[in-house]
């Protein structure tokens, strides 16, 4: 059986570019990431940035990890407790849920992290300020406006494949740190010509790994990601594992991060998001109120118009046919007049358009349909966003739905420090 080795990083304090190391000992492919951060003429901590790049490391891997998973791990950059090892466990497993349920694969064919020594305790940290990463969707935009609001400094982040970023985003008037993230394609298209597979994996905690280490690079404290309450509800299950579209994304996970954050790297960092206390149907309220009349004919949640690799997104845009621009719809119907609302897909009635029927379907928990493999509101949200759209003056869709008593103005667990930064 083959085993899938962590096989180190390097960075360059000049060039400020971080390689991350990959490798399967049955073959002679490696994988190599390249991640080039900001400039800065700043000193910076180089005992907690190591100990990030170790964290951006492991997370990082599951890119590569998922062409030919297996049991059989090895962590060559240092090594771990049992904490660790549980917490690389749930990275691995449960963030690898829907990968796994689209190859027929069980949890114990995935990663089984053991503990292989004590690790490095946390040290302190005497950095300051927020970076707040943005992607030109509702929920960044939303936290920056807010942020604008308790006239909290911050500068924006983004991480792109080239030097292009949404344009959106010099709207907030904020300095900008753009990272450019390298992954190795032409290995992963080696390892698929020769049988590797392909699939989801733990976003989120790549991204947060990556802007961390530009925060300490930037001798910052707190990063803040941008997440309502969602990814809670399991699409599937594949015996005791949940089949979770984006486990990086959910409470569970947040806590783990920011725990790891608090034993391994310093308890003076923090990384959360501030709307975390907030359901997906709210944050589109308090976006439309907030934020719509500056960024609602610019922004875009659309993964398939913007977001694609080597798609330019310069100019956000709306496809009008996928599960994203459904939700979304569903989600700014109660808050958004229909010609409004509208006018972001060229006019169409979303409700109207026969090729969204299944996907409406399986937002709004009809007929068994399966809820989209996509970050998406939760079923009872969604009904009682729909029921309200029709309140607005929208036109039904073309099948029944029920009723919803979900609580509009519910307030779900999250960081306190999180939480303060918005009240």
């Amino acid at each position: 059986m083959s085993r899938f080795i962590f096989d180190g990083y390097t960075f360059d304090h000049t060039s400020r570019t971080a390689r991350f190391n990959y490798r399967f000992d049955d073959s002679s492919e490696k994988f190599t990431e390249v991640v080039e951060f900001a400039d800065g003429d700043n000193e910076y901590d180089h005992e907690v940035l190591e100990r990030v790049l170790g964290l951006a490391h492991m997370v990082i891997g599951t890119s590569y990890y998922k062409t030919f998973p297996t049991p059989d791990v090895e962590l060559q950059s240092g090594e771990i407790d049992e904490w660790q090892a549980s917490f690389l466990n749930k990275i691995y497993q449960e963030g690898l849920s829907q990968f796994a349920f689209e190859n027929d694969l069980m949890r114990a064919d995935l990663a089984q992290f053991s503990a292989t020594g004590a690790a490095k305790a946390a040290v302190t940290y005497d950095g300051s300020g927020v970076v707040s990463l943005q992607s030109g969707g509702k929920d960044s935009l939303l936290v920056a406006t807010m942020l604008e609001e308790k006239q909290v400094g911050f500068s924006s982040l983004y991480i792109s494949s080239s030097e292009a970023y949404p344009q959106i985003i010099d709207a907030i008037g904020r300095p900008v740190r753009l990272i450019r993230r390298q992954i190795d394609r032409d290995a992963l298209k080696r390892a698929a010509e020769n049988g590797g597979k392909n699939g989801h994996v733990p976003v989120t905690y790549i991204v947060l790994a990556i802007s961390l280490t530009q925060a300490i690079l930037d001798g910052k404290n707190t990063v803040l990601a941008a997440i309502g309450h969602e990814g809670e509800e399991p699409h599937a299950w594949i015996d005791d594992l949940p089949v979770n579209h984006q486990w990086s994304k959910t409470w569970q996970a947040e806590q783990l991060f920011a725990e790891y954050v608090q034993r391994y790297i310093s308890p003076d960092i923090h990384v959360g998001s501030p709307l975390r206390v907030f359901s997906e149907l709210k944050i589109a309220e308090l976006f439309a109120k907030k934020a719509w009349a500056k960024y609602g004919h610019a922004f875009s949640s659309c993964n398939v118009a913007n977001y694609q690799q080597g798609v330019q997104n310069t100019e956000l845009k709306w496809c009008g046919n996928c599960p994203k621009c459904a939700n979304s719809y569903l989600l700014f119907a109660p808050f958004i007049a229909p010609d409004e609302l509208q006018s972001l897909f060229g006019g169409q009635d979303l409700f109207a358009k026969p090729s969204l029927t299944d996907i409406f379907k399986g937002l709004l928990g009809i007929d068994g349909f399966m809820k989209p493999f996509e970050c998406v509101g939760e079923v009872d949200e969604l009904r009682l966003a729909y029921h309200k759209a029709l309140d607005s003056g929208y036109s039904p869709l073309s099948f029944s739905v029920p009723a919803s008593s979900f609580d509009l103005d519910i307030h779900y667990a999250a960081q306190e420090w999180a939480t303060r930064m918005l009240q």
